[in-house]
């Protein structure tokens, strides 16, 4: 399968350990940093409908303001309560300092 790339946003942009909310080609997704690692998903909790961008980095995860859900940084994985659906992860690529995503999903919604 051949995947399209399309820049999110420059490296610097996105806070060590830290979120940054960016549309590309019309999905909102949150870019994270973590770990050294930079991570996409799509900035909606699945429990609630509200921006996942506007919560906490940790440990792998990122969670939910409003309920506290957390979702897995490298599958969405709902990982507590209340939220039991996983959130859609998009691959990422970084290329001369600049954060590439391909919003093309694999069979299973996930693009990793």
């Amino acid at each position: 399968m051949s995947r399209s790339y399309v820049r999110a946003c420059a490296l610097n942009d996105v806070p060590e350990e830290g979120v940054l909310a960016v549309d590309v080609e019309g999905t909102r997704v949150a870019v994270v940093r973590s770990g050294g690692e930079v991570h996409a998903l799509k900035d909606n909790c699945t429990h609630s409908d509200v921006p996942l961008s506007e919560g906490e980095v940790y440990d792998g995860v990122i969670e939910c303001w409003l309920h506290g859900s957390c979702f897995d940084l490298r599958t969405g994985k709902a990982d507590g309560n209340p939220a039991t659906e996983p959130v859609p992860v998009y691959r990422t690529r970084v290329e001369n300092d600049e954060v590439l995503i391909s919003l093309t999903t694999d069979d299973q919604g996930v693009s990793q």
